[in-house]
């Protein structure tokens, strides 16, 4: 006798629709009134007045097996276990009151070795499907007899209470998560990266204990075999730039480097589509225009055609399909040892290099202040213009753990293996946002060509004066004063007050790790300052 699809979960329900494919989850989703279909057959889903995620809502329990080694703070917020369990019994009885659910079960991590189960309880069709596309899929075989490790309850609909769920005042939406529990519980955001987000948290926790350090990264690997990581927050290129004709795609958000290698923890892609151009982006567009795929916040015109230019719901608009989507993909979702590691940043000030090489101390001191600009829409409240941030790791709002264990085993894992860093800015050139302009996709990924091929490495470096950042003077295919950002901006002296400002910025941000580095890293922290 099959188990219950709602095994594990604390649910008791009526009618649920448990592991169906993407054709029978978009009928229910139709039939619902869920959202609509674009003219390729994309399903196109609106997701209110959360088009981000909610970081201020989001809430670990102070599980006292775990609370030692939970970085606590703007990141982590406590929520007692007694408002923990409160809360999910709210949910669960919530979802038992629904006339209909819908569950899925699935994998997250390509590694068997490394992967864990996962149970997702939504309310919603197109939240099923959008999980169904973002995780790994298990065979048919595979899901008789399915026992979850993680529980997702999902119910966007409902209204937290904070005065009795304990979240934030003022608020009715709570994401929490207690790791001695292994439950996840959403409420009151339809936003569906939540779903994906509190995932890849949890492997944030799981993972470092077993030797595999998890990275909020895309992945690639070259023809060779040679595999490459991107580091970078969102709206940075992790998924444009890992989306490349000419190497196989692993994943484009969330991997582990294990001793073996790359693995990803996912099976699809979750892409930014705002103003997404045919032809820069062939793989993501064709992707966006197919039967499938969950659109999230696209506008569309009465006959279904989209308008990828259209931001009046918000910049985030987001494409989420199965990774085999686009066409040259690596099988199994796992590479080799990575031979380079790049780091995106899309610098708002203008001031970066589009690429520069890193020493090892200086790949420890850039990971760790993870200096980014956050783009408009990707977190709620975020206003129209990109905003300078530092963003450890290049994914604090992911991190259970203090940003220092991952930093220590990226330094580590960089030294065993002797990969190569780069400093990759996809921002501004040529004066600072509102003045310069976006650097030229055609010349990043001629620059990443040259540094994944092996050519830049053996080229001539110089030496920049305020970071003490290495930077080719020669690339085919890139200008000369392209690559020396100060070369490019018309008055010399607004970029020097303009990147004495940015130093003191990194400068004030790594006091918080001063610590906790060795003597290199600080030396290196020391010269960007200076």
């Amino acid at each position: 006798m099959a188990a219950s699809p709602l095994a594990g979960t604390g649910v008791s329900a009526g009618t649920v629709h448990a592991n169906l494919t993407a054709p029978g989850l978009i009928a229910h989703a139709m039939r619902r009134g869920e959202g609509r279909l674009s003219a390729d057959g994309a399903f196109i889903g609106v997701t209110g007045q959360h088009t981000g995620r909610s970081v201020q809502d989001k809430f670990v329990a102070d599980d006292p097996e775990a609370t030692a080694e939970i970085w606590w703070g703007k990141v982590n917020q406590k929520l007692a276990p007694a408002k923990f369990e409160a809360f999910t019994a709210r949910v669960r009885g919530y979802l038992g009151e629904q006339p209909e659910l819908f569950t899925e079960d699935l994998y997250a991590g390509a590694d068997p070795k490394y992967r864990i189960k996962v149970r997702l309880v939504t309310t919603n069709a197109w939240h099923a499907l959008f999980a169904r596309n973002m995780f790994i899929r298990p065979p048919v075989e595979e899901l008789e007899g399915f026992t979850p490790d993680y529980v997702i309850l999902h119910a966007p609909e409902m209204e937290a209470d904070p005065k009795v769920d304990g979240g934030r005042e003022g608020s009715t939406t709570l994401i929490a998560l207690s790791f001695a529990k292994k439950i996840i519980a959403i409420a009151g955001t339809s936003y569906a990266g939540e779903i994906k987000k509190s995932i890849f948290t949890v492997m944030n926790w799981l993972l470092p204990p077993q030797g595999v350090l998890p990275m909020h990264c895309s992945a690639n690997v070259g023809q060779a075999g040679d595999t490459a990581l991107f580091f970078g927050l969102s709206g940075t290129g992790k998924t444009t730039l890992s989306s490349d004709p000419e190497r196989k795609l692993i994943g484009d958000d969330e991997h582990g480097w294990s001793p073996e290698g790359v693995f990803n923890f996912e099976g699809g892609c979750y892409a930014k589509v705002i103003k997404l151009s045919q032809e820069a982006e062939p793989q993501i567009w064709n992707a966006s225009h197919r039967f499938g795929t969950v659109l999230e916040n696209v506008v569309a015109d009465e006959r279904g055609h989209l308008d990828l230019d259209d931001n009046s719901l918000t910049e985030n608009t987001r494409s989420c399909y199965p990774i085999e989507f686009i066409p040259n993909t690596q099988p199994r979702g796992m590479g080799g040892v990575p031979k380079n590691v790049v780091m995106l940043t899309a610098d708002a000030f203008g001031v970066l290099p589009p690429i520069s090489r890193l020493t090892p101390a200086q790949a420890m001191y850039h990971f760790l202040s993870g200096y980014t600009a956050r783009v408009a829409g990707t977190e709620k409240g975020l206003g129209k213009e990109p905003q300078a941030t530092f963003s450890t790791c290049f994914g604090a709002p992911f991190l259970p753990r203090h940003p220092e264990v991952y930093g220590r085993m990226l330094a580590e894992l960089i030294e065993t293996h002797g990969a190569q860093v780069w400093l990759v800015n996809t921002g501004w050139s040529g004066g600072a946002y509102g003045t310069g302009s976006r650097m030229s996709i055609k010349h990043t990924r001629a620059l990443l060509r040259a540094a994944l091929d092996g050519s830049l490495a053996k080229g001539e470096f110089e030496t920049e004066p305020f970071f003490g950042l290495a930077i080719p003077k020669a690339v085919e295919g890139v200008p000369a004063e392209v690559l020396n950002p100060r070369e490019s901006w018309a008055d010399k002296d607004a970029y020097d007050r303009t990147a004495r400002d940015l130093q003191g910025r990194f400068e004030k941000n790594f006091e918080t790790f001063a610590g906790a580095v060795d003597e290199s890293v600080k030396a290196a922290a020391i010269k960007a300052a200076a």
